[in-house]
């Protein structure tokens, strides 16, 4: 996939979640709450970033529910400026949790 393909998904879920109030994020998702889901890819991404610029990968913090869609629109980023990054992976990613809500 490209960036643009990643770019588009993430834009996609973002246009889906980046409104919601705290009561839409607590609903379930599986086996925890639409955050959890959401900040699992954060911190997927974040991970998958990490791996690409060959750092270690460290955990993203855990904030308010709210912030979810600001720390995916960076993590994103990161990833699209990561020269090795594995796009197809994070699209995947991306699709799968957006999908899943």
């Amino acid at each position: 996939m490209s960036a643009e393909e990643l770019r588009v998904a993430t834009q996609r879920l973002l246009a889906r979640v980046g409104h919601w109030e705290g009561g839409r994020w607590a609903a379930s998702a599986g086996t925890g709450t639409r955050g959890d889901l959401v900040y699992g890819l954060v911190q997927r991404l974040a991970d998958l970033g990490a791996e690409a610029e060959g750092r270690p990968r460290r955990e993203v913090p855990r904030e308010a529910d709210t912030t979810l869609p600001d720390q995916l629109r960076v993590m994103t980023d990161d990833l699209l400026a990561a020269p090795t990054a594995p796009l197809a992976q994070a699209a995947a990613e991306v699709l799968a949790v957006r999908k899943a809500l």
